[in-house]
């Protein structure tokens, strides 16, 4: 029996972790499983749909199974009912957690499904295979009168099925064929399954607990993946640390492989889903030694509203929260990311602007503003009455306004949202920020990026999305921004002179073109003057091959000089030197005499 098993990535650079546990599933549980040809066909959900039909049915398969989620989901049944119209004798199977909730409805909607399966897929996946190869092959009367129910697994007939959830250890999907197909992408791994919070808006604690994988086997696989190409390795458990002592244990080990043994390579990194308020004392001493760049943190705050937290059933010491993050922030060795959700209970838009600014002064690398998205078999979708709020019925069912939240305030909060990632998270305006941090301290954080964002709707004449606005154009517009905020707002007084330097600095250290954007270039012949000092002195010559970036800064009449060899690991900037302009026009002359 052939056999496909699909996933769809939101881009080229995410692997997939779901179609190797399946095929490892079918490789532990399967009875047939040596009568089996199995492929699996990754596809992106950029792709055109037909590049990847074509893939699958020329395979011509008797199973496709498809891995679901909110992001991929569309093109999901766009692709099964063109696969039903080529292979009208193939069995579709639906599985992930975009479908795990909500079977009836998908097949109801969906007349081109066979099998939806509910839960975890590594054992039901065999086991319908199994069901599917003796039922067409006559064989093994255990199999063709089997209760795929009791599997989580929903069919025409019984199309509403509880989600499979087992104690049992599923297998290691990093086998040879794996690593094979990786290609330098991210890589995930799963070292827990489950969540041990029940939070309102998510669905990781809504099977039981959490279930912990031997302590051993994650080493092996952190090293295994460690050495696979990849530069990025990220952890898939939902809360880190909600076992502070195995944590520990692992970061402890991931520490020393890079800094003792050295079996982690330079150049790889590992990124962590954690709790900031379950960190302790230990744990915080023991990531200050990491070295720089091996550990990425992202910590969901959601909101500081404690009447918010307690709607949604999370607890959420903040005290120890914020302390917690500004500790690792000033350890200076990892890039921590925050996050934020609007549209939750109880948070109008006052109150999330507090939630914004508190956690924007707490200075983090990135900070994530997301949306609330009504997850099929979360409480919030489950229980409207307690939790009313209008959302989109098309994935990824991002939410339209609340009792609290009118639609308004959702498009300012997409603004504010917008800027933030390409000012803030792109990294690219990092002094300039800073800066203008410095200078409206009476003006708070989220008024002066909402202002942005209007300005920006109003130069443009419509909600501005900035797609296609290149980095020259939008750092333009930002600078446009500035002057007429500048004008408009007393409690300001910005200084152009050194914006102007700081955006030249930012743009040099951060794009290794060496280029400088032409609003901001100034025609000064004492520039080709120090460019030939720097590229002959002994003392401040560039590596061989290397590009470099130059302007003069005349807020402090110094040369800025960028060098394009190695990146900082945690900001993504390369480092700035300076010299003294009449010192390099002294070594001009000297040089020229």
């Amino acid at each position: 029996m052939k056999i496909v098993i699909t996933s769809l990535s939101s881009k080229y650079i995410h692997s997939s972790l779901a179609p190797w546990y399946l095929l490892a599933g079918i490789r532990e549980y399967s009875s047939f499983g040596d009568r089996y040809d199995v492929k699996i066909c990754e596809g992106t959900i950029n792709e055109k749909t037909e590049a990847v039909l074509d893939r699958i049915t020329a395979e011509n398969p008797d199973v496709v199974g498809v891995s679901c989620y909110i992001w991929n989901i569309d093109m999901v049944y766009e692709l099964t009912a063109l696969i039903r119209q080529r292979l009208p004798n193939c069995k579709i199977v639906l599985g992930g957690l975009e479908v795990s909730y909500n079977s009836t409805e998908v097949m109801s909607l969906h007349p081109e499904i066979d099998f939806v399966i509910c839960g975890e897929g590594e054992k039901p996946f065999a086991v319908l295979c199994d069901s599917l190869y003796a039922v067409g092959n006559r064989e093994n009367s255990e199999y063709q009168k089997l209760n795929l129910s009791q599997y989580g697994i929903a069919t025409r007939e019984v199309s509403d099925a509880e989600p499979f959830v087992t104690d049992e250890l599923p297998p290691t999907p990093f086998g040879k064929e794996y690593f094979e197909s990786l290609n330098s992408r991210i890589a995930y791994i799963e070292t827990s399954r489950g969540c041990p919070f029940r939070c309102a808006f998510c669905l990781s604690g809504r099977c039981g607990g959490v279930r912990f994988w031997p302590i051993e086997r994650a080493k092996q696989e952190i090293l295994l993946l460690s050495h696979s190409g990849t530069k990025t390795i990220k952890f898939v458990d939902r809360t880190f640390n909600a076992n502070r002592d195995r944590a520990y244990e692992l970061w402890k080990f991931i520490i020393e492989s890079r800094k003792v043994t050295k079996e982690i390579p330079e150049g790889v990194c590992f990124h962590f889903e954690v709790a900031g308020d379950l960190l302790d004392e230990k744990s915080l001493e023991l990531l200050k030694g990491a070295p720089v760049g091996l550990i990425q943190l992202e910590i969901g705050l959601q909101s500081f509203n404690e009447d918010t937290l307690s709607a949604i059933n999370r607890k959420t010491n903040i005290e120890r929260l914020c302390e917690n993050i500004k500790s690792l922030l000033s350890f200076g060795n990892m890039h921590i990311h925050i996050d934020l959700i609007a549209g939750l209970p109880k948070e109008d838009l006052e109150s999330f602007k507090e939630s914004f600014n508190t956690a924007y002064n707490l200075k983090p690398h990135a900070l994530q503003l997301g949306f609330l998205k009504l997850l099929h078999g979360a409480d919030m979708r489950e229980d409207p009455k307690k939790y009313p709020c209008t959302f989109s019925d098309k994935a990824p069912y991002e939410v339209i306004s609340t009792p609290c939240l009118t639609p308004e305030d959702i498009r300012a909060l997409k603004g504010v949202e917008d800027i933030c990632d390409r000012v803030c998270n792109s990294g690219r305006f990092v002094r300039t920020i800073n800066y203008l941090d410095e200078s409206r301290k009476a003006i708070k954080p989220f008024d002066f990026y909402d202002a942005f964002a209007q300005y920006l709707n109003r130069v443009s004449g419509e909600d501005f999305s900035g797609v296609g606005v290149s980095l020259d154009n939008y750092t333009e517009l930002f600078w446009g921004f500035l002057h007429e905020y500048d004008s408009m707002t007393s409690e300001v007084q910005l200084d152009f002179e050194i914006i102007r330097d700081l955006l030249v600095i930012d743009r040099l250290t951060t794009n290794a073109s060496g280029r400088t954007p032409d609003f901001l270039k100034v025609e000064d012949d004492r520039l080709k003057k120090v460019k030939v000092y720097l590229e002959q002195s002994e003392e401040h010559k560039p590596p061989k091959a290397t590009r470099r970036g130059m302007a003069i800064l005349y807020s402090t009449s110094q040369v800025l000089f960028v060098d394009y060899t190695e990146k900082n690991p945690v900001t993504g900037m390369y480092d700035a030197r300076y010299i003294d302009l009449e010192e390099a026009l002294k070594g001009y002359e000297e040089l020229v005499q």
